[in-house]
């Protein structure tokens, strides 16, 4: 049987667990149904939802994409309305970050990572439903990341403050990668072609500014700065990302780097016996930091997935078995394991199913 093939009924077992598990949990115990929000976790005890302190666009921004993705019109439609209501800031612009317990604004802060993923899920909602404010909302949303995070060399500030006159983080990998990832879901969704040119742009900077050269892999800081990291999920998450639209990226010289990033962050990122990823090494590839979180897993599949030699590929379905074993359970998941095995962090928040979404898309169907 070939990889392909002995792939699927693993992919599917997947998928069904995220059906008949994950999605449910967001609709019931994990939504509050009074603020028409996603709480931030909830227990892996009992499914209930930890006490709640704050909610994030970011995180109801996910479940748009999670719900519109899984094809829950009303759900869908239900969070995107929340998103608009609850964190939009009608007067500086932008989105805030968060709310706090009652739904008034608490971090007011203008946050790349945050917008990154509001144009994201804008696209995925605005292409399965046709809805024209959600790719309003794209467009918008887009000009405006452009417009005040832009920095230096084509690059974007982290984050700003409420209405943007000062910057409060300057660039780093993370935003910069989703960033990425909006911008190809809305070339996707919209066709416009202004998206070609910004993505181009975009990779350009990060090549300059965030390839370790020695290894390929895309930093967490710029090259140069104090305490650096390289985290395997990301370049994995980056192989894959690299790959859905490779005549963009072309010049940049991205493709090569990551294939060799993905070769580094295997060889000394992922624990040989259990298939388990880490969650940072030293630009010598010694691990700085050990814990194993689910998002990095998933990606590791996603990039497996994705991978063009034969052999690399051959190692999917042993990695989806591993992952089922280690990271999944009948309620639900392990969102923090340590090395040994044990539990690192108990609660399953509302952010890790876009993770496991976009994963389980990625592998094989019939």
């Amino acid at each position: 049987m070939d990889t392909f093939a002995s792939t699927i009924p693993l992919a599917n077992a997947l998928r069904g667990h995220f059906t008949r598990v994950v999605l449910p949990l967001w609709r019931g115990p994990g939504f509050n149904t009074a603020l028409q929000l996603p709480y931030e976790a909830v227990s892996a005890k009992n499914a209930q939802p930890l006490p709640a302190e704050r909610y994030r666009a970011m995180a109801c921004a996910r479940q748009l994409f999670v719900f519109s993705q899984a094809g829950d019109a009303a759900h869908a439609q239900t969070l995107f309305d929340s998103l608009m209501h609850t964190f939009q800031d009608t007067r500086d612009g932008g989105w805030f970050y968060s709310v706090d317990a009652q739904g008034a604004p608490l971090d007011t802060t203008k946050d790349l990572y945050t917008h990154a993923f509001v144009v994201f899920a804008c696209a995925e909602f605005g292409r399965r439903s046709g809805n024209r404010d959600a790719l309003e909302v794209l467009h918008r949303t887009s000009a405006l990341i452009q417009s005040n995070f832009a920095a230096d060399g084509d690059l974007f500030n982290s984050a700003l403050n409420a209405d943007f006159s000062a910057v409060t983080a300057t660039p780093i990998q993370n935003p910069l990668m989703h960033l990425t990832e909006a911008w190809l879901a809305a070339r996707e969704a919209t066709r416009d072609n202004a998206f070609d040119a910004a993505l181009r742009h975009l990779a350009d900077a990060i090549a300059e500014n965030f390839v370790h050269a020695p290894t390929g892999c895309i930093a967490e800081l710029p090259i140069g700065a104090d305490d650096n990291r390289l985290e395997p999920g990301h370049q994995f998450e980056w192989f894959w990302l690299i790959r859905q639209a490779r005549t963009l990226f072309d010049a940049s010289g991205l493709e090569a780097a990551l294939n060799r990033a993905f070769g580094f962050a295997q060889q000394y990122g992922v624990d040989k016996e259990t298939g388990a990823v880490c969650a940072s090494l030293d630009e010598n590839g010694r691990i700085k930091d050990a814990t194993q979180r689910i998002w990095a897993q998933t990606e590791y599949l996603r990039a497996l997935a994705s991978h063009e030699d034969a052999a690399t590929l051959a190692l999917l379905p042993r990695q989806i078995e591993l992952f089922q074993q280690r990271f999944l359970r009948p309620q639900g998941w392990y969102e923090c394991k340590t090395p040994a095995g044990e539990v690192a962090r108990a609660d399953m928040p509302s952010t890790t199913p876009y993770h496991l979404a976009t994963a389980f898309d990625a592998l094989p169907r019939r």
